[in-house]
């Protein structure tokens, strides 16, 4: 069995690579053409342990994730994780992924495949709400999907900003990365915005003027009681994206707007069916947009299968007895 840690991960995983592995699971996702049963979502004093099992191709898999929002205090990561990689055929593991790594390359391939089918090629500005491990993974393989000339962030914590800048600025020495002082600053600079934190009321201001317009991906509202986005933006929307027909029932960023009407159940749509031309829309023709992630096991079965296919290639990770 292979163990592949961290740095083998994005050694065999370019972003631009993930993003469309990432498209190709939203595909199959409405294709059908998978078996992913429910995922378990256990809550305990405050913290979340995540089971997500899927069948899809040739492999099953199943990533065990925990999520501990006060680690972010503590400047340790929220996310830990594993991903084990099985034969589809034999049910042979075979491989162990580092599942923090998997899960920021995965989901900020999600978050660039809304922005690659919701925004027109001439957007340059990118603003990001929330500057940890998540909001950094979203960003870098944003700036791989659109030309950005500016990258505007904010966060409660300043020594987490300035990282967050530091290492955007190391790998796009040539995108102007600056921290701002208040979520409207970042509003009124950013034709893009990416919001991934654990907040449970909007991290957004109930001002229309400041989000008309704007192309908004949801990352960090994965639970029923959090929300990121406040009910102006819901009244701007025509319609609203999200990846897996779950998030309907998993994220407070849909609960709470259908729930008290702000939106309509029919308009809302999976980011899938636009890809596969099941509806139609004009990236940046219909005003504001909105997609909404709340993450699947598909997404990782089918990026671990081609990372662990990419690593054998390129002679990495580390043989493991079982």
């Amino acid at each position: 069995m292979l163990y592949l840690s961290e740095k083998d991960i994005l050694k065999a995983a370019a972003p631009i690579d993930v993003v469309d592995e990432v498209e190709a699971a939203m595909v199959l996702y409405e294709k059908k053409d998978f078996f992913m049963p429910d995922r378990m979502h256990i809550d305990y004093s405050g913290n979340t342990l995540l089971l997500m099992p899927c069948f899809a191709r040739h492999y099953l898999g199943t990533k065990l994730v925990t999520l501990f929002p006060k680690n972010a205090e503590k400047n340790v990561p929220v996310l830990y994780g594993l991903m084990i990689l099985n034969s589809g055929e034999t049910g042979e593991p075979l491989a162990v992924l580092n599942g923090s790594a998997l899960t920021a390359l995965r989901t900020g391939a999600v978050g660039s495949v809304g922005i690659r089918h919701l925004t027109p090629n001439t957007v340059n500005t990118l603003g990001v709400v929330g500057a940890g491990i998540q909001g950094f993974s979203q960003a870098l393989t944003a700036c791989s999907q659109r030309k950005f000339s500016s990258v505007f962030v904010f966060d409660t914590i300043s020594e987490r900003m300035a990282s967050f800048c530091r290492k955007l600025s190391t790998a796009f020495p040539k995108i102007n990365v600056m921290q701002v002082k208040s979520v409207e600053h970042l509003l009124r600079e950013s034709q893009v915005v990416i919001t991934t934190t654990t907040s449970l009321k909007p991290v957004l201001p109930e001002k229309e003027k400041l989000l008309e317009g704007k192309c908004f991906i949801g990352i960090g509202s994965y639970k029923p009681d959090m929300r990121e986005f406040p009910k102006s933006l819901f009244k701007l929307l025509k319609k609203m994206y999200i990846d897996t027909e779950t998030a309907r029932e998993e994220s407070g960023d849909l609960i709470t707007p259908v729930g008290k009407k702000w939106i309509k159940r029919e308009q809302i749509f999976t980011l899938g069916k636009l890809i596969v031309g099941q509806i139609k829309d004009e990236p940046g023709k219909n005003g504001t947009s909105l997609f909404k992630s709340v993450g699947m096991a598909l997404f990782d079965i089918v990026v671990s299968e081609f990372i662990f296919r990419k690593a054998k290639q390129l002679g990495l990770g580390t043989e493991v007895e079982i």
